[in-house]
C-alpha cells in the first residue's frame, strides 16, 4: 500500500492529510495561490516529500490515491469570471434564464434585482421544435435553426455550449440531435446537455443548472488537465479523485464532464470526517462547522448522513443537482471589519491568502477577525502555524484602531472584542439556518468544530446556542482533507415521472422500469471506476408532494418498498418528513400524494484509514503546560493571566478546566471559563460546558 493524500483547496489555505502506509497520518497546510490553485497543490506535495525524507519524484511515485477538493468552479461563479458560453433552447423560451421563477427573492425590497443571466441574450438562441410533457414529438426539430445557431456561436468564439429544450427529460431525441451537430462543428467547445446533466422537470431549474455546468466546465477541465499534467510530470501514476457537492468522490474525467457537481466540493467532506471523529462517543447525530480563512460552513448530520438538497443556489443562480445541505457564510479568519450606519459588520469580504490579514505582514491593511483574535490574546504571535508565520501585533492594532475603534469612538481592545462577538453571532445564525429552520433543536446535538480558526470561536458559539458539548477533532484544521480520505465514490441519477402514488396499477411497472434503467447506469458507472459489485450500494429517494402543492419533498425509502408497491409505508414516510419540515402533515385517507421524480444515489465503498486509538493516561495535563499569557475572558470582560498548553503533548485522558489556551501547530483552542476540556482516544478535544450553578 502506498501513500494516500486528501487535499482541500481553500480561499486562504490549502490543506493536506497524508496517510502513510503504516497507518500514521501527517497534517500540513500551505497558503493558497488563487491565481493558479495547482501551484499551491504542488508546493504542498513537495513539502510533504521533504517531511518524509524523499525526493519529490520518488514521493509522488509512491502516492497511491489523491482525493482533491476544489473551489475552482465556486470561485468562477462568485467572481463572475466564467467561460464565454452560448445556449440553444426551445423557440419562445429564450428569456427563461432572465425571467427566472418570476418571484422576487426579497419580497419587500422594491429595488431588489436579479443578477444578470450567465448567458447574454444575443447568445441565447431559439430553436424551433417541440417535445410534449409525455415525450411525444409535437413539432420536428429545425435543423436549419440549429445550424444557424452554431454559426452565430462560432463567430462569437464561445468556449462552451449549453442545450436545453422543453421536456427533454421525457424524450432527449431533439437535444441529442442538436448536440451531435454542435460537437461536429465546434469540437473544442465544452458541451452541456440538459438530459445528461439533469433529466428532470422544471424548465428554469434545469436550464440554470445546465448553463452553470457550461460556464464552469471549460475552467474546471483546464484546471484538471493542468493538475494531472503537472502531477504526471512530477512522477504521479496513482488515482486522482475529486470531491463532489453530493458528499461523494468521482474520478477526474467524470467531474470534468459534469463540472457543476463540484460547486460545493470542499465542504462536502465534513460529515465523513465528523463521523470518524465522533466514533469514541457512539453517536451519529451532530452539527459540523468548519471555519477557515474565508468562509464558515455548517451542516447537520442525522442518523449518519447529511441532508441532501436539490433546490440550492450558487451566488443566487439556481443549481438543482443533488448537493449537501450546507450553509456557507463569509465568516473566516480573514473576514474584514467594516462600519455601516454606525454598526459593526464582519465579512463577507475577506483578505484571503493574498494579501491576508494585517497581522500576516504580507501587505494587508484592513482589520480582520484574525487581527482581533491576536489582540485578544487567543493567537500567539510567535507560534502561529507552529512558528512558520510570525504575526505582527502592531499592524493588527493599527488596523483595528483605524477601521473600527476610531469610527465607533471606543478602545481598540473593546473594538476587537466587538469583532469577536459579531463573528460568533454570524456563525451561530448559520447554524440556526441548518437546524432550527429545518425543525431540529441544536441543543440536542454536539458541535463538531473544525477549521484552522474554528476552535477559537467554537465554545462561545456553542454557548450562544445552548449547546453543551463541543468536539475539536485531532485533525480539525485540515478537517475536510481528512474527510476526503474517508469518502466513498458517489453518483446521482434522476428520472421525472409525475403520477399519483399507488393511484394506477399500470404505473408500477413503469416506475420499476425507470428504477432498473437508473440502476443499470449506476452499475456501469461504478464498474468503470473499478468498484466490485459487492461494494456497490444504492439508495432510493422519491420526490413527493400533496396533490395541488407546488414544491415537493425528497424522502428516502427502501428499494424494496417501491419494488413491492408498499404505498402506505411510503406515504407514512412522506407524512413524517413533511411534518418535520413544515410542522404539519395531511394524513387523511382522502389526501392524495403525488410522485414527481425518482432519484438513485449510487455509492462505491472505498478503503478507509484505520482509527488509531491512544492508550488511556492520567487526567493530569500539567506536563503539557508551556506557559501563561494575558488572554481576554468574555465572561470577566477583561484580560486574565491564562495557562497555555501544548496540544501536541496532551494525551488520552488528560483534563483541564477553563480559562485556558491549547495550541497546536495548525490550530488554537480557546477554553472559556466554565468549560472543561478532555482528550479522547483519537486525540480529539471534548469541551463540556458546565451548568451555570456549577460555575459559581
Amino acid at each position: 500500500m502506498g501513500y494516500r493524500i486528501g487535499i482541500d483547496v481553500g480561499g486562504t489555505f490549502t490543506d493536506y492529510l497524508l496517510l502513510e502506509p503504516g497507518g500514521a497520518t501527517r497534517a500540513h497546510k500551505v497558503l493558497s495561490t488563487p491565481d493558479d490553485p495547482s501551484r499551491a497543490v504542488l508546493q504542498g506535495l513537495e513539502e510533504l516529500a521533504l517531511a518524509c525524507a524523499l525526493p519529490p519524484a520518488e514521493f509522488l511515485r509512491r502516492v497511491e490515491i489523491i482525493v482533491h477538493g476544489t473551489t475552482v468552479t465556486t470561485n468562477a461563479v462568485l467572481t463572475g469570471r466564467f467561460a464565454r458560453s452560448g445556449l440553444l433552447t426551445t423557440h419562445g423560451f429564450r428569456d427563461a434564464l432572465q425571467m427566472r421563477r418570476g418571484v422576487r427573492e426579497s419580497f419587500y425590497d422594491n429595488k431588489f434585482t436579479a443578477p444578470a443571466p450567465l448567458v447574454p441574450r444575443r447568445l441565447r438562441l431559439p430553436v424551433r421544435g417541440r417535445i410534449g410533457h409525455d415525450g411525444a414529438e409535437i413539432e420536428s426539430l429545425s435543423v436549419d435553426d440549429v445550424d444557424a445557431a452554431i454559426r452565430a456561436l462560432e463567430s462569437s468564439d464561445v468556449e462552451a455550449v449549453a442545450i436545453c429544450f422543453m421536456h427533454a427529460y421525457a424524450n432527449p431525441a431533439h437535444e441529442e440531435a442538436a448536440a451531435e451537430r454542435v460537437a461536429r462543428r465546434l469540437p473544442q467547445a465544452y458541451l452541456s446537455v440538459s438530459n445528461r446533466v439533469l433529466p428532470q422537470l422544471r424548465f428554469y431549474e434545469r436550464s440554470s443548472t445546465t448553463v452553470l455546468n457550461a460556464v464552469v466546465g471549460p475552467i474546471l477541465r483546464r484546471y484538471m488537465e493542468n493538475l494531472q499534467r503537472r502531477l504526471a510530470g512530477g512522477g504521479f501514476t496513482g488515482v486522482l479523485r475529486v470531491m463532489q457537492s453530493n458528499g461523494g468522490v468521482a474520478c477526474a474525467d467524470a467531474v470534468a464532464a459534469l463540472a457543476a457537481s463540484t460547486l460545493l466540493s470542499g465542504p462536502a467532506a465534513a460529515p465523513s470526517a465528523g463521523l470518524a471523529a465522533i466514533e469514541p462517543y457512539g453517536g451519529n447525530r451532530f452539527i459540523t462547522v468548519d471555519m477557515g480563512g474565508t468562509s464558515f460552513d455548517a451542516a447537520m448530520i442525522v442518523d449518519g448522513s447529511a441532508s441532501i438538497t436539490t433546490s440550492g443556489a450558487v451566488n443566487r443562480f439556481a443549481m438543482a443537482l443533488p448537493a449537501m445541505d450546507i450553509v456557507t457564510v463569509g465568516a473566516g479568519g480573514g473576514s474584514i471589519a467594516w462600519i455601516e450606519h454606525g454598526l459593526l459588520r464582519m465579512g463577507p469580504q475577506s483578505a484571503g491568502a493574498d494579501p491576508g490579514p494585517a497581522c500576516y505582514g504580507r501587505g494587508g491593511e484592513r482589520a480582520t477577525c484574525s487581527d482581533a483574535n491576536l489582540l485578544l490574546g487567543y493567537l500567539s504571535p510567535e507560534y502561529f502555524a507552529g512558528g512558520r508565520i510570525r504575526l505582527d501585533a502592531r499592524a493588527a492594532l493599527a488596523a483595528v484602531e483605524r477601521d473600527v475603534a476610531r469610527p465607533l469612538a471606543m478602545d481598540p481592545i473593546r473594538a476587537a472584542h466587538g469583532m469577536f462577538r459579531v463573528m460568533n453571532v454570524n456563525m451561530a445564525s448559520a447554524i440556526r439556518e441548518i437546524s432550527v429552520k429545518k425543525g431540529w433543536d441544536p441543543r440536542e446535538f454536539p458541535l463538531v468544530c473544525a477549521g484552522g480558526a474554528g476552535a477559537i470561536h467554537a465554545a462561545m458559539i456553542a454557548r450562544e446556542l445552548g449547546i453543551r458539548r463541543v468536539l475539536v477533532p485531532r485533525d480539525a484544521s485540515i478537517f475536510c482533507a481528512a474527510g476526503m480520505l474517508r469518502t466513498d465514490l458517489k453518483h446521482d441519477f434522476v428520472r421525472s415521472h409525475a403520477s399519483l402514488l399507488g393511484g394506477d396499477a399500470a404505473e408500477h411497472p413503469r416506475l420499476l422500469a425507470l428504477l432498473e434503467t437508473m440502476t443499470a447506469e449506476a452499475d456501469a458507472m461504478l464498474g468503470s471506476e473499478g468498484i466490485a459489485p459487492a461494494k456497490r450500494r444504492f439508495a432510493l429517494w422519491l420526490d413527493l408532494r400533496y396533490l395541488g402543492q407546488y414544491h415537493e419533498v425528497s424522502v428516502e425509502v427502501p428499494l424494496a418498498w417501491l419494488q413491492a408497491g408498499e404505498w402506505d409505508a411510503i406515504r407514512g414516510a412522506f407524512h413524517e418528513r413533511h411534518d418535520r419540515l413544515y410542522g404539519y402533515s395531511l394524513r387523511d385517507e382522502a389526501t392524495q400524494v403525488q410522485l414527481v421524480s425518482l432519484r438513485l444515489a449510487a455509492s462505491g465503498e472505498t478503503g478507509k484509514p484505520p482509527a488509531v486509538h491512544e492508550p488511556l493516561g492520567g487526567a493530569d495535563a500539567s506536563p503539557a503546560l508551556k506557559g501563561r499569557r494575558p488572554v481576554y475572558q468574555p465572561e470577566a470582560g477583561g484580560f486574565a493571566d491564562t495557562p497555555v498548553y501544548d496540544g501536541e503533548r496532551l494525551g488520552h485522558g488528560n483534563r483541564l478546566e477553563g480559562p485556558a489556551i491549547v495550541e497546536k501547530v495548525t490550530t488554537t483552542v480557546f477554553v472559556p471559563a466554565g468549560f472543561e476540556l478532555r482528550v479522547d482516544a483519537l486525540g480529539g478535544f471534548l469541551l463540556q460546558d458546565q451548568p451555570m450553578e456549577a460555575r459559581k
